[in-house]
């Protein structure tokens, strides 16, 4: 079962999305860009009331005794992305500003982005809250201007990784702001790992980050796994390895893709970061 976003109520429509041409059809990476008009009205829709109320009347339960609040110094890099998903309700992902060429790029889930093995169907007015705590935006919001993903995921459902990219805010990239999470992409669990995400469980319900550490192992699918009952909202958060609490700082070896709840198991699970990542990646880089 797809660990999904986190969508309680539709709400009023919102200015559609100007969706332009990505690369050619045999292009390993799909790429999808938004207007100026779709930033500024992303912007605009993204109050800090409408955050706060996007986890307010929802309840996905009790959050388990494995997840705690995250107490240390503030992560600054790991944040809430927030958009508008395909039923036209406010729904929120995790997200983390990784290091890039264009200091401008945070790793997610794909399905944060796109619905699955349906071409064309995007989510619309993205932003990236980095720090993200109670209602409070620390560093602002920043507008969604592109997102690259494998091709096989929008097409056939297949490897749920995306790299999208933001924009400057008040003339400062993203990684001059917040700082970055390093990412190794060695095609492998990644051992003992901190998953930290922003799941709708309660009572937190989105409003805090939230973390769990244990180790990564194999699982089905080219896929890692460890035993934290995330709930939806922690999509897209990272699987930092090598983590110091002191710092807030790790590297990144996943992004945490589905859960098993229906077949009552408590593990989620995230893709192996391996080559094809890597070009959704590289291709952001340069967006």
């Amino acid at each position: 079962m797809r660990l999904r976003a986190v969508g309680p109520c539709a709400l009023a429509l919102v200015a559609a999305v100007s969706v332009l041409p990505g690369r050619q059809a045999a292009d390993t990476v799909a790429t999808v860009t938004y207007s100026e008009a779709d930033r500024r009205q992303a912007l605009e829709y993204w109050t800090a009331g409408r955050m706060r109320q996007a986890g307010a009347s929802l309840d996905e339960g009790a959050t388990p005794a494995d997840q705690k609040v995250w107490r240390g110094p503030r992560i600054a890099s790991i944040g809430r992305l927030f958009f508008v998903n395909d039923k036209g309700e406010d729904s929120w992902c995790t997200a983390t500003s990784v290091p890039a060429r264009n200091d401008s790029v945070v790793l997610a889930a794909a399905h944060c982005a796109q619905v699955p093995a349906s071409p064309g169907n995007h989510h619309i007015s993205l932003v990236f809250v980095p720090g993200y705590d109670k209602g409070a935006m620390p560093y602002g919001a920043f507008a969604v201007r592109a997102f690259t993903m494998p091709r096989s995921w929008e097409t056939d459902d297949a490897y749920d990784v995306a790299a999208l990219v933001v924009d400057a805010r008040a003339g400062r990239r993203l990684a001059d702001v917040v700082g970055t999470q390093e990412v190794a992409f060695t095609g492998r669990p990644g051992g003992k790992v901190t998953v930290f995400g922003y799941p709708g469980t309660r009572p937190q319900r989105g409003e805090e980050l939230m973390s769990c550490t244990a180790t990564a192992r194999p699982s089905r699918h080219h896929a890692q796994e460890v035993p934290c009952d995330m709930g939806g909202g922690a999509s897209g958060g990272p699987w930092l390895a090598h983590f110091d609490g002191a710092r807030g700082t790790g590297t990144v070896t996943g992004v945490t893709s589905y859960g098993n709840d229906a077949t009552g198991d408590t593990a989620i699970a995230a893709e192996y970061l391996g080559p094809l990542a890597r070009q959704v990646y590289d291709r952001a880089q340069d967006e």
